[in-house]
């Protein structure tokens, strides 16, 4: 059955709604309780998990680069939990990850603002100036992180197959919107190609993971895409050591059966600066 991806305003009410959908569908639901528990199997922290999970960069290179490792450990869960099938991807850019995956159908769950910081002050027993404030950094942060990683804006209806406004439409009416729209004739694929791309996906995100852990080689401008084991890289790196070195870094990954790379060398200049 095709996978499904929820993305979410904070206090729309989705959580509910996608654990009902996973309840009558039989579908295990990836959310952060789900990745939070993995965690520890990629080498994760509680702490890393949290300060990577939905978060955008912090802009500081040393931060980030750790950063950008730990949460391609956790698009890495994402993809290895996605291959297992029958799932919801709750947030996390899910859509993005699997976009090339033809059976997602790609779910938006929203409401009004001040309807969403009412509904969240009831629920936590907040103070309503407190519950906007969340809110607000709620939408600013999830925003923030799509366009980033994704340059996507969150909001374009045009990303979704279906948008759901809890202000209009009532909960039972949101699931049974959501499992009929799973079984349309549209997100029927050819027989394990899916699983096909996402086996290419999980490959492809070990070879980032393990680039991106270089701390001593410049990997920012190599990218790479994989078919069946061949990983192909692209763009450019700085010296002929680097060059070796990424090789080296990329065959090692298990499940790489053989590297094509067309790798450009620019040597960066160093300019003295002015005294």
């Amino acid at each position: 059955m095709p996978i499904i991806t929820i993305s979410r305003e904070m206090g729309s009410g989705g959580i509910p709604i996608a654990h009902e959908v996973a309840e009558r569908l039989g579908y295990t639901l990836i959310n952060g309780d789900t990745l939070r528990a993995a965690a520890g199997d990629y080498g994760l922290t509680d702490e890393a998990f949290e300060q990577a999970d939905e978060k955008p960069p912090a802009f500081v290179d040393e931060l980030d680069q750790k950063l950008a490792v730990d949460l391609r450990q956790i698009e890495l869960i994402i993809l290895e939990k996605a291959l297992e099938g029958n799932v919801i991807i709750y947030g996390r850019g899910g859509q993005d990850l699997l976009a090339k995956v033809t059976n997602v159908f790609r779910v938006r769950i929203i409401a009004p603002f001040e309807e969403r910081v009412e509904r969240w002050a009831e629920r936590e027993w907040l103070d309503p100036d407190y519950a906007r404030l969340l809110v607000r950094r709620s939408d600013q942060q999830r925003a923030g992180f799509i366009k980033y990683y994704f340059d996507r804006d969150w909001e374009d209806p045009l990303h979704y197959d279906l948008v759901i406004n809890t202000s209009r439409l009532s909960h039972e009416t949101a699931v049974n919107l959501i499992c009929d729209g799973v079984g349309d004739s549209n997100l029927v694929e050819r027989k394990g190609a899916s699983k096909k791309v996402l086996r290419d996906l999980i490959l492809q995100k070990k070879v980032e993971i393990a680039l991106t852990s270089a701390a001593d080689i410049d990997t920012l401008h190599v990218e790479n895409s994989t078919a069946e084991g061949i990983v192909t890289l692209t763009g450019h790196v700085h010296s002929k050591e680097d060059l070796k070195s990424i090789l080296e870094i990329v065959k090692g990954v298990e499940g790489v059966k053989n590297v094509e790379e067309n790798l450009q060398i620019i040597a960066y200049r160093n300019v003295p600066r002015d005294h």
